[in-house]
């Protein structure tokens, strides 16, 4: 299927701005099932990688020595709103660890949670790294480093043996060289890294699929079955708790919500969603090319719907986000932002063309 997407800002009857969007549709194995016209768009996982980074720790069994609760699992793969209960959640793991917020290389920045926000006003001497929105996957990081003995100093350094490890298991789960992966550096100070559209869709295809996976399934002889049952449990974590995820009002969340855990959904900063749907074992990547993310609601809300993600009746919970009102300097609303996505039937494969890498046909 041959998707178009782009969302419109509508002030009164002008279109006054226009978000280009790219998105995919895949499966496990990277096969397209629909696209707009650049899926091999290589751009910035962001934090919609932390999944991936939090895996080596639940699969070779450290998150059963640290007695993690589901909670804590969600907020090792946050970006969250540093909210009193997101807080929380990290001192706890820090605690356990005998750490603290000094040990976070994270650095700290503005909390998106109106009454933590608060909080830090009355008391500037308050502000830490525990408020960032990716303190959670820090914490996670220091407990890795513990567990398997490496050097806590210097962990979010790109030749650490945990961002290298981070490297491999993002790209194994993208099915990717390692060798081929961009990377630079995130906002909170660690390696990010650069993939393609198409490959970001596979990685949470894989992630719905592990998510639907039953015990049955997955004997001890099946192959990657210990990673099939670390990615669904982390991939469970995160749908149960998708405050925790997030927070209030933010669109992952809400997704997640609406849809009772049905979804999975992470956002990643400068534009990028990324969605899991178990039923289907299918994953999609949305990135709004200009970074914007205020065009992410309304984009995502109208392509999962054409694409049969969301229910009708999702869709009604989701309206605040598939139509974001603009307001003027008086409050009042005088437009509003509006995706728009259509879908067309891949046309039947011409004689000698040929299969590109996603499986899908390419004249």
């Amino acid at each position: 299927m041959h998707l178009q997407a782009e969302v419109l800002v509508l002030r009164g009857d002008i279109a006054e701005s226009r978000h280009r969007v790219q998105c995919v549709l895949a499966d496990d194995a990277g096969r397209i099932r629909a696209a707009t016209a650049l899926p091999e768009t290589v751009t910035s996982f962001r934090s919609a990688a932390k999944p991936f980074q939090l895996l080596p720790f639940v699969e070779r069994g450290h998150a059963d020595a640290l007695h993690c609760s589901e909670a804590e699992l969600a907020i090792m793969a946050a970006s969250h709103s540093g909210s009193r209960a997101h807080l929380d959640l990290v001192r706890g793991l820090l605690a356990r660890l005998g750490l603290d917020a000094g040990h976070l290389a994270c650095g700290y920045h503005d909390p998106q949670d109106p009454e933590s926000l608060a909080d830090v006003r009355r008391d500037p001497s308050s502000c830490n790294a525990l408020y960032n929105n990716c303190s959670g996957k820090h914490t996670g990081m220091l407990a890795f480093c513990r567990a398997e003995g490496w050097p806590v100093e210097g962990y979010e350094r790109a030749e650490h043996p945990l961002q290298q490890l981070m490297l491999r298991t993002v790209a194994e789960c993208c099915a990717v060289a390692a060798e081929s992966v961009v990377s630079g550096i995130d906002g909170c100070g660690v390696p990010v890294f650069g993939l393609p559209l198409r490959r970001m869709a596979q990685g949470y295809a894989r992630i719905a699929v592990a998510m639907a996976a039953t015990p049955a399934s997955l004997s001890a002889t099946a192959p990657d079955a210990q990673r099939t049952r670390a990615l669904g449990r982390i991939g469970r974590a995160m749908s149960a708790h998708p405050v925790v995820v997030e927070g209030a009002g933010r669109l992952a969340t809400d997704l997640m919500l609406a849809t009772g855990g049905r979804v999975l959904a992470k956002s990643g900063a400068e534009g990028l969603l990324l969605v899991a749907e178990p039923a289907r074992g299918l994953g999609v990547a949305i990135k709004c090319e200009d970074g914007a993310m205020r065009a992410l609601g309304p984009v995502c809300v109208e392509l999962l719907s054409t694409l049969g993600v969301l229910q009708a009746a999702e869709v009604a919970q989701l309206a605040g986000h598939r139509r974001t009102p603009v307001s003027n300097a008086a409050g009042r609303e005088v437009g509003w932002l509006e995706g728009r996505v259509t879908a067309q039937a891949a046309a039947p494969a011409a004689a000698g063309s040929t299969a590109g890498p996603a499986g899908d046909v390419r004249a």
